[in-house]
């Protein structure tokens, strides 16, 4: 619950890969005591999940019939920790100066407590928010974690920030946007297969969605959707993609970002087809 009983507020950007990772890890922790069963709590999608606390599949074409449940399961059935987003569509919006002076986004506000930039709002919800935890137990998997999360935040996406990329146009050359981004992602993208190579399953730190996944998911879409990188020689980080793309808790914050009535122009960088 939020502090003093009210509803948690996330100032986000519906295109920000910071305020989608927030999202999701926000929509995960509300998986609490999950039973051995299978049981619907997604009516969209018609999803089920299991004790091992990550959405298993979407069934909707794969059975015809609703599996026998128990009947008291309404303590089972909670869709995410319950917080009211306020899209922030600007730099400096007054409105995100009032929680963060430095005026960019995600930051979350629950009741007295104000907690800007995804990492802080993750080491918070771990603390405040236990359920699902965010990082595995084995200290070794816990490591990569962090890592992930370092080489995302730090030596990636500082560098193919969208208002960089637009200052090296407007400072270099506009034909050099694109390949000063995919030559950044690319270098971090080698390091990435690299570390996660012997530890990877279903997800980037085995079969539970944990930090790494946050991280990685929406940096991925960005470098395939906005940045056109060929993920030829990254295997791995494109399976993790195409299993992001599947997986229903993902989908949510993928379609989400889709369905925002805003320029999205903004934020392509791929050059346009010629006639």
């Amino acid at each position: 619950m939020a502090d003093g009983n009210q509803e948690m507020k996330l100032y986000s950007h519906p295109m920000s890969s910071c305020s989608r990772r927030v999202r999701l890890a926000l929509n995960l922790k509300g998986l609490s005591s999950i039973p051995s069963f299978c049981i619907r709590f997604h009516s969209k999608f018609l999803t089920y999940i299991t004790e091992s606390h990550f959405l298993v599949t979407e069934i909707r074409s794969r059975i015809c019939y609703e599996p026998v449940l128990k009947t008291n399961l309404s303590m089972y059935v909670i869709s995410g920790l319950k917080y009211d987003c306020i899209n922030i569509l600007s730099i400096g919006d007054p409105e995100i100066l009032k929680v963060n002076p430095m005026g960019f986004v995600p930051a979350l506000v629950d009741g007295t407590t104000v907690v800007a930039d995804s990492y802080a709002i993750f080491l918070y919800l771990e603390e405040k928010y236990p359920q699902h935890a965010l990082l595995p137990q084995d200290i070794m998997k816990k490591s990569i974690n962090y890592q992930v999360a370092s080489i995302v935040s730090s030596s990636i996406q500082p560098l193919q920030n969208t208002s960089l990329v637009h200052s090296i146009g407007e400072i270099v050359s506009p034909d050099e946007k694109l390949p000063w981004a995919q030559y950044h992602i690319r270098k971090g993208f080698i390091a990435l297969e690299k570390l996660l190579a012997n530890h990877a399953g279903k997800y980037a730190t085995g079969d539970e969605i944990y930090l790494a996944d946050l991280y990685l998911a929406f940096q991925l879409d960005n470098a395939i959707n906005r940045f056109n990188l060929d993920m030829t020689e990254f295997p791995l980080l494109l399976k993790l993609h195409k299993m992001y793309h599947q997986t229903p808790s993902f989908q949510q914050i993928f379609t989400e970002s889709l369905e925002q009535n805003i320029d999205k122009s903004l934020f392509n960088f791929t050059k346009p087809q010629e006639a």
